[in-house]
């Protein structure tokens, strides 16, 4: 016998039990009870597990939502912070560019007291929002924290080590939000 024949064989033997089935189920209420009560045990169970479906999708739902308010809040003023890091600079610019031999003169040493506290009072004010400064010089090159603008050559340092800072970078909790841009030695030619 083929498998074809088998096949054709086994749905006749089939229909022919469902058939004795039903001629049965009408002389015999019990079985058919029987047989609703089985379709009412598959319906059940396909219910629960709809249910058990919708309650986990409901659950990724509100994590990700919670975790989506969470860093809403963490990371709320990164767009401020970051136009914020320009006055820090210019304001660092501005100490280093005073002459030493002014930083004695009694006229100006209100001014660059004034200037320092208020440099305190930022970098303050930075870390008590979980901004934080990147330590670049004597680094190695780390591409998702420095952004190398040039390469300097040195017999010093090795090469990929950040030998120059030329702007501060700066993390804002773990993320990157501002990259250090820096100069990286290289072997000299």
């Amino acid at each position: 016998m083929t498998k074809e024949q088998t096949n054709v064989e086994d749905v006749k033997d089939d229909a022919q039990a469902q058939d004795l089935r039903e001629e049965t189920a009408e002389a015999a209420p019990e079985v058919a009870e029987h047989d609703r009560l089985g379709e009412l045990e598959a319906q059940l169970a396909e219910a629960r597990s709809a249910v058990l479906y919708a309650q986990a999708e409901t659950q990724n739902v509100r994590r990700r939502a919670e975790k989506e308010a969470a860093d809403a809040k963490t990371y709320a003023a990164t767009v401020f912070a970051r136009d914020v890091l320009s006055v820090a600079d210019n304001l660092s610019r501005a100490l280093a560019a005073i002459p030493d031999e002014l930083k004695g003169d009694d006229k100006l040493k209100g001014l660059i007291t004034g200037l320092e506290a208020t440099g305190r009072e930022l970098d303050s004010v930075f870390a008590r929002h979980g901004i934080s400064k990147i330590v670049a010089l004597g680094e190695t090159l780390d591409p998702n924290r420095h952004q190398a603008m040039m390469e300097v050559p040195s017999t010093d340092a090795e090469p990929g080590t950040i030998v120059q800072e030329i702007q501060s970078g700066y993390m804002i909790r773990d993320r990157l939000l501002r990259p250090a841009l820096v100069g990286v030695a290289k072997k000299p030619d």
